[in-house]
């Protein structure tokens, strides 16, 4: 079979490129949620053994990313190409952990949905003949992230209700043209869906118009359903995002049967003070590297739609009075084809 493009945005590969490795690390309130036995390691320290927290998102990169080509069996310096993104000014959590990887790189701003955006071009290259190996390999940090774009932690600013607590830790994913594990057989680059919204404290509403443009779209060029999917998740849209989606869908007649959200797996919202859930490019980086790909080689689901989604907004844009426009990718993987 060879690769075809379903409908006006779907890719669907002949020879699905296979997870032949995958690994997720992060902090410690990331490990004493419901997930927190998924992951590979988890420190009790947020700075990582560094001197400072943009150090430490480059470490745990490092971290993730070695644990994964371990797992895969393969040697890093074999991998023909490394997708990589975080959240920080020019990506720096990404590159700096990569500088001496010695590997071909591709530096993604794809915000929160860095994963998927990753997991995408790593699929297509290796899908085009282009790569034999490709890493996706995605981070963030409360610290860092809280620094950048909010306040500093000193400040103790107020965090409102609809606000998400950005997860500490990173996922990384190793793609081979050949091998055993779960495939990714379609994906669904999503477009920039811009809802006006202009509260950074609100990004879980910002972004449910394009994950809902993304997963309609993907069903549309598919023929598929939410029913063709054992699981459907989304990335840190928290629960006020997801409850938009659910509802987006509801007035087209379709019912989310199978649908969740990372922002709300990773964190016990009852138990643990994160607001409306969890966000940040590790958020779903880590539950998809470590929960869901461990649940599917275990049998627990043959085929799920992991659809990340980003709000792409700047401090500068934010203080600017700009609204925030949203993204999404869909990637659907299965051990069945």
């Amino acid at each position: 079979m060879t690769n075809r493009r379903l409908g006006d945005a779907t890719l669907a590969f002949g020879t699905p490129p296979v997870l032949i490795g995958h690994a997720a690390v992060a902090g410690k309130r990331e490990g004493e949620g419901p997930l927190g036995s998924s992951f590979d390691h988890i420190s009790a320290d947020s700075y990582w053994g560094e001197a400072t927290w943009e150090k430490a998102e480059s470490t745990m990169q490092r971290t993730a990313f070695a644990l994964a080509a371990d797992k895969a069996g393969i040697a890093p310096r074999t991998i023909d190409f490394l997708f990589a993104g975080d959240l920080l000014n020019q990506c720096i959590g990404s590159t700096f952990g990569s500088r001496d990887s010695d590997i071909p790189f591709f530096g993604l701003f794809g915000a929160c949905s860095t994963m998927g955006e990753a997991l995408c071009l790593a699929a297509m290259s290796i899908a085009g003949g282009f790569a034999q190996h490709a890493a996706a390999v995605t981070s963030s940090h409360f610290c860092s992230a809280e620094r950048q774009f909010r306040f500093p932690l000193e400040y103790g600013g107020q965090r409102t209700p609809t606000s998400q607590w950005t997860v500490s830790g990173a996922g990384a994913s190793i793609l081979a043209a050949t091998g055993d594990g779960p495939a990714i057989t379609h994906v669904t680059p999503g477009k920039i869906v811009d809802a006006g919204i202009t509260d950074a404290n609100n990004m879980g509403a910002a972004m449910a118009p394009a994950a809902y443009d993304t997963i309609r779209q993907h069903f549309a060029d598919t023929g598929r359903t939410p029913d063709d999917y054992d699981l459907i998740v989304t990335g840190d849209l928290g629960s006020l995002g997801h409850a938009v989606v659910v509802d987006f869908f509801k007035k087209d007649g379709v019912t989310m049967r199978t649908y969740q959200d990372c922002g709300l797996m990773i964190f016990d919202r009852q138990k643990q003070q994160v607001d409306a859930g969890g966000s940040g490019c590790g958020c779903a980086a880590t539950v998809l590297n470590g929960y869901l790909l461990n649940a599917m080689r275990a049998g627990k689901w043959n085929r799920i739609l992991f659809c990340p989604t980003g709000a792409l907004m700047s401090v500068t844009s934010s203080q600017q009075g700009e609204s925030i426009p949203g993204i999404c990718h869909a990637v659907a993987i299965s051990t069945i084809g």
